[in-house]
């Protein structure tokens, strides 16, 4: 096979799948693990939320240093970046995670960056979105089995199961990356190139000010901030809430959602909006969706397991569609000058909602309940579909 699904690719492919099998895993050991030791709702979002945070802060970055040295040379430091980060979790307690987070969130803004950059300057331009496309499918073919692996090396109650699991990870990500190939022109810097990212974090200061003054940039971010949170609860906390709930199984629920995000973006990547308009039916359905997946696993605390696990495939396909959709959106109407910046202040938003889903939402399940804060979570998306149907928006 050539192209895309050439074997120098189908290695890297794998290399996304080892490198997220680590969090599919963490995101149900971690919840899990703090709670045994008593952390409160707060910390655990704490430490859940420092991964994207971190990833987000450290984005502009990692463009600019992956055109200096190459994406393969990046690549290999970035590893081993990962590698202490995994070795981390094996060997210390909950409480030096954070600092394991965050060595995974600056590992994983450049693994990414690198990955894609990687294939877009190694494949023709007619196979570009395939190899993207693939990218992502493999970075969420983790999220189908992890948990249910992760379920069964916490019931085995042996803390040395979880840390050989996580040292092997780091040991297999690290030899299929350090063979890993790419064609020679992305091993080094390219001029143009170069110029495009020169000062990356002062040029993304200087552009934020245009989250505010787009329109199309102002309300695509408020959607996808917004969105994330409720999608960063979901991530932090469904490990915990799911022993409230009668026949509730975090790891099921979780596999049920991984499952539908991978076939919704199979089955309807063609559906997505694809002409440059605003679609606010389109988008209202899919934010309705999101309110509805809240909405159920506020209720499935009462109701039963039915509601949970319908919530897991709500939650899966307003996933697969919100994203792209935005973010296709905004690479028609955005200025052709600035669009990269602004693209990447867009993909910034998304990471901080992640993160403020558990740092925010922590605290108000603290207060109240896991119920009472997925049903706040509820509002916010009935609220996004009224601020999506707006047809004008002025801005400062």
């Amino acid at each position: 096979m050539k192209g895309a699904l050439s074997w120098p690719f189908l290695r890297l492919y794998i290399l996304v799948l080892l490198y997220f099998s680590a969090n599919a895993i963490l995101n149900v050991i971690i919840p899990l693990q703090g709670d045994e030791r008593g952390a409160s709702n707060t910390t655990i979002g704490l430490v859940m939320g420092a991964y994207l945070f971190t990833t987000m802060f450290f984005r502009p970055w990692a463009g600019s240093m992956i055109a200096k040295y190459g994406p393969i040379r990046i690549l290999r430091v970035i590893l081993v970046t990962n590698g202490i980060a995994l070795i981390l979790y094996a060997v210390t307690e909950f409480n030096v995670y954070v600092i394991a987070r965050i060595l995974q969130g600056v590992s994983t803004a450049f693994f990414s960056m690198a990955l894609q950059i990687g294939i877009i300057d190694a494949l023709p331009e007619k196979e570009r979105s395939q190899g993207i496309s693939l990218y992502s499918l493999f970075s969420y073919i983790p999220g189908i089995v992890g948990p249910l692996f992760a379920l069964m090396l916490w019931e085995t109650g042996d803390d040395r199961y979880f840390g050989a699991v996580m040292i092997s990870i780091a040991l297999l990500t690290g030899i299929v990356g350090y063979t890993a190939r790419m064609t020679k022109d992305t091993d080094s810097a390219k001029p143009q190139v170069k110029e495009q990212v020169k000062e990356p974090g002062t040029r993304m200061l200087g552009s934020f000010h245009h989250l505010f003054t787009n329109p199309h940039l102002f309300k695509c971010s408020v959607l996808m901030l917004v969105a994330s949170v409720v999608f960063g609860s979901f991530a932090t906390f469904i490990p915990l809430y799911s022993d409230q709930i009668t026949y509730g199984n975090a790891a099921v629920f979780l596999m049920i959602q991984a499952a539908t995000v991978v076939v919704s973006r199979l089955v309807l990547r063609k559906k997505i909006p694809s002409d440059g308009k605003w679609h606010p039916m389109f988008i209202g359905g899919t934010l309705l969706l999101l309110t509805l997946a809240a909405l159920f696993v506020s209720l499935s605390v009462t109701i039963g397991a039915v509601l949970f696990y319908i919530s897991a495939l709500f939650i899966g396909i307003a996933q697969a569609i919100l994203y792209p959709t935005l973010t296709t959106y905004l690479t028609f109407v955005l200025p052709e000058a600035h669009r990269n910046m602004l693209v990447g202040l867009f993909i910034a938003t998304a990471d901080l909602g992640v993160s403020l889903g558990g740092v925010v939402m922590g605290p108000v399940a603290d207060v109240s309940s896991y119920s009472l804060m997925y049903m706040i979570c509820a509002g916010l998306g009935a609220a996004l579909i009224v601020f999506a149907s707006i047809k004008r928006l002025r801005t400062a």
